[in-house]
């Protein structure tokens, strides 16, 4: 088997692993958010019912969002076609419509992998409201789906606003110290 330097680079290898890490902060937020909104519930039913919807979405979720990601890149840029950085149009394609999948631009992917990683998010969070909402359907029967709706998607603005910044962090300190 024979690899390349130049193949690119899957970011799911690049955004899962950091997900991965802040799944517990990422669960705490958003009980934090349904602690008042799912009032017919037990505390503890809510945070089972939270993590296991945010397990699924983060492990299988994001992975499926992903692919998908990926193959609608490969097809918008006729198979993954390197734009180059020297244009406003050559940076929106290799940055943003290639985000799944970058192209190895070696000395500009220090700033191209944390602007991928956000493109990203934006996908991942849709698959993730969607996902758990119908995961706590499933576990918080008693609870209205208008109110499971509102649950997700405001929880998931939190999680998600917390993981954008976690990111800005991490990359403004490791860009500082290196």
């Amino acid at each position: 088997m024979m690899f390349f330097a130049n193949a690119g680079i899957p970011m799911i290898a690049l955004t899962l692993p950091p997900m991965v890490l802040l799944i517990i902060p990422v669960i705490l937020i958003e009980f934090w958010v349904a602690r008042k909104r799912i009032v017919c519930e037990t505390n503890r039913r809510k945070l089972v019912s939270l993590t296991v919807a945010n397990l699924l979405s983060t492990f299988i979720g994001w992975p499926i969002a992903w692919i998908l990601c990926t193959i609608a890149s490969l097809l918008v840029t006729s198979g993954g076609e390197a734009y180059g950085l020297e244009s406003p149009f050559g940076i929106f394609m290799s940055v943003v419509v290639q985000a799944p999948w970058l192209v190895p631009y070696e000395e500009d992917l220090i700033w191209m992998i944390p602007v991928a990683m956000v493109v990203l998010m934006i996908p991942f969070f849709f698959v993730s409201v969607f996902s758990e909402r119908w995961i706590l359907y499933f576990f918080l029967k008693n609870e209205t789906r208008q109110n499971i709706r509102s649950l997700t998607f405001r929880a998931n603005l939190w999680s998600y606003a917390f993981l954008i910044i976690a990111l800005i962090t991490a990359f403004l300190s490791s860009s500082t110290l290196g």
